[in-house]
């Protein structure tokens, strides 16, 4: 008996491994598509964040910002707002957010920072449209990870449309080379957002 139950588990957490692989792939294999700016995608940002603070638990959350290429004006980008949250427990998240999320149809991921199975882990959530298009990226982190620099590098690229021009050669040039690649696709970014970020961090402590 003790034998049928340690087997049966083991086929589970394997069922679960080979789901979750399944899911990985199909999300990193995702068109990647560029397009001009739209005005519309402050707004997008806004009512996600109303509809987040309406139904989460509000002892969890803290500020809710607008990040990454969308959140720079006129500047191309995929057509998915990339939203960051603050939460006071990423525990918590897990147990008390998570389960709401999901089932109103939010595709959840427990994400390493970086590289593959590495910590810190974070809570990313991907939210579709009736038609299975991405629409938001949701990345909700504690006060303390280096999510937060991003918004340096937001800042930067607002006050300085050369840089914001230079990125978005970047990214058109990445998405033509590999538009089933998002992995690749992200790391090649990385010299070029490591490099502005270093300038925003000079920028910003010179008030």
């Amino acid at each position: 008996m003790v034998w049928n139950e340690v087997f049966f588990a083991l086929v589970i957490s394997m069922i679960a491994m080979s789901t979750l692989e399944e899911r990985i792939k199909k999300v990193v294999e995702e068109e990647i598509a560029i397009v001009p700016y739209h005005s519309d995608w402050p707004r997008m940002f806004e009512l996600e964040k109303d509809h987040l603070f309406s139904c989460l638990p509000h002892d969890l959350l803290r500020r809710i910002e607008h990040f990454g290429s969308t959140a720079v004006p006129n500047l191309s980008s995929k057509p998915i707002i990339d939203m960051l949250v603050e939460v006071t427990s990423l525990e918590e998240t897990k147990n008390r957010i998570v389960p709401i999320l999901t089932f109103q149809g939010y595709e959840y991921f427990w994400r390493p920072t970086r590289g593959d199975d590495v910590p810190p882990y974070y809570a990313w959530f991907i939210k579709r449209d009736s038609q299975g298009h991405r629409t938001h990226h949701i990345h909700m982190v504690e006060h303390d990870f280096e999510h937060w620099e991003r918004l340096l590098f937001r800042d930067y690229l607002i006050e300085h449309p050369d840089s914001a021009k230079e990125y978005e050669i970047i990214k058109v040039r990445l998405a033509e080379n590999f538009p089933n690649d998002r992995v690749t696709y992200t790391e090649a970014k990385t010299e070029f957002i490591v490099k502005v970020t270093q300038l925003a961090k000079r920028h910003y402590s010179q008030g």
